[in-house]
């Protein structure tokens, strides 16, 4: 699919087990790539499913506060627009948002998103508590990312795991979550997300 060869010059590396190389890219380049929307502040879970046996395959939260960042634990996404820091990326516009949605979402996974609300000072503690933790270690993006949630007031049900899905159902249980299921068919035309052009200030 040409989709994919585009994508693969774009976002680096091979979904599958959590696991990474840490980066650390400029300080100014954070900077000036950082995005708000000036929205409601909100925390988006996303869990990657395996369609062969419907298992975990990884996790990232989704900060929108102060800025808009994915934090993406010992994962593979790489985007030449998407300055990252110990596997916090920073500069998610909604167009990199359905690039991310679209490189984890294939013909071989499928992707929940689970959303909630939460009020400004929670989405601000939740992108310090990511940016402080550092790079994780190989499969532990569940583990890692339940820690930061389990701090946060009024998440205190989230349990510590190792699994993806587990963090995923208890994501769920927390009042006012919204869900959707994203099919490799869903972040695909359906996303219109073009590859080839990032505008540096629109995507």
């Amino acid at each position: 699919m040409q989709r994919r060869a585009v994508l693969a010059g774009l976002a680096l590396g091979a979904l599958g087990a959590c696991g990474n190389t840490a980066f650390y890219d400029p300080l100014p380049e954070v900077t000036r790539r950082a995005y708000s929307d000036g929205g409601d502040t909100s925390l988006t879970l996303y869990t990657v499913i395996a369609r062969r046996n419907r298992g975990g395959a990884h996790t990232g939260l989704l900060i929108d506060g102060s800025q808009r960042v994915i934090w993406d634990p010992a994962g593979t996404f790489r985007h030449p627009h998407v300055p990252e820091r110990g596997d916090l990326l920073y500069g998610i516009t909604p167009l990199i948002q359905r690039v991310y949605i679209d490189y984890h979402a294939r013909e071989t996974y499928d992707m929940v998103e689970q959303t909630v609300a939460v009020p400004p000072e929670t989405a601000e503690q939740a992108i310090r508590l990511a940016a402080a933790n550092g790079p994780a270690s190989n499969a532990t993006c569940a583990r890692e990312t339940s820690a930061i949630l389990r701090q946060l007031p009024g998440f205190g049900s989230i349990r510590r795991t190792w699994y993806p899905k587990a963090l995923m159902e208890d994501f769920g249980r927390l009042p006012g979550v919204t869900e959707r299921i994203i099919t490799d068919d869903d972040a695909d035309d359906n996303h219109n997300v073009i590859f080839e052009y990032v505008p540096g200030t629109g995507g």
